[in-house]
């Protein structure tokens, strides 16, 4: 049951991929818009998850409580430096510019893919990981994860896209950055079956990882909009996600 939940969890996300399909369907400026409302609610839904679902299971471990705690910390400077070696860029905020329509590929893309597929990876390890541990935070994870995704894979094909390459490639190309969290997700299930202790490890590495996202992604560029209107319709978003995840509290 884990290993269905885990894997229908994976291709999900790895779906979401093509959510930048809608790219072609709006206007950039309605796009903007929504990613705004969107980046508020993934940033309530990550935050909820790790101190309403993630961090209360592993404190129910006394003994490996203290050692989860670093491990939450690593997972921090894990992702810091892992965004500092390849750029990695969560794109919400579309590029600014027009598009290029010419052969030549801007490095940007490159490297934003390089990024999606990692980020893509770890998603499938923080899942797999979460479900391990109980079905309902493999639940909460992956739904924060999905409103965190939406924003993120809209924004990543932009990025493709202002740096030259074709909308259908833009499209492939991201989709198959999405597989790389099913392997992320299958690593983590073929080697938790020999390894008891793997879940302790990642569950609170993957909270670090989730905490990062929404402290040093997410929340930075709610604060690019200053309007008063905007930034109280950011704060409802963000309650919004932190009650959702606690609602999810009652599946358990």
């Amino acid at each position: 049951m884990v290993t269905l939940y885990t894997l229908g969890s994976v291709l999900l996300i790895s779906l979401l991929s093509f959510l930048g399909i809608f790219f072609f369907l709006f206007e950039e400026s309605t796009i903007r818009k929504l990613l705004l409302y969107f980046v508020s609610l993934s940033t309530g839904a990550l935050l909820g998850d790790v101190f309403i679902h993630i961090i209360p299971d592993l404190a129910e471990s006394t003994e490996t409580f203290g050692r989860s705690l670093y491990i939450l910390l690593s997972g921090i400077l894990f992702s810091f430096v892992l965004e500092k070696v390849i750029h990695w860029r969560h794109c919400h905020v579309l590029p600014s510019g027009e598009h290029h329509h010419h052969h030549h590929h801007h490095p940007m893309g490159i490297v934003s893919l390089i990024g999606e597929s990692m980020h893509n990876f770890i998603d499938g390890l923080v899942i797999a990981a979460a479900f391990l541990a109980s079905i309902p935070i493999g639940l909460s994870t992956t739904l924060a994860v999905v409103l965190h995704e939406i924003p993120h894979e809209v924004g990543n094909v932009a990025i493709l896209l202002h740096s030259g390459y074709s909308r259908k490639r833009a499209l492939l190309f991201n989709g198959l950055s999405g597989l790389m969290s099913i392997v992320g997700a299958l690593i983590v299930l073929l080697f938790a079956a020999s390894d008891g202790d793997l879940v302790s490890r990642i569950l609170p590495f993957a909270a670090g990882n989730l905490l990062y996202i929404a402290g040093s992604d997410l929340i930075p560029e709610l604060h690019k909009e200053t309007a008063l209107r905007k930034t109280l319709g950011q704060l409802f978003c963000i309650v919004v996600g932190m009650v959702m995840m606690y609602g999810l509290k009652f599946t358990e």
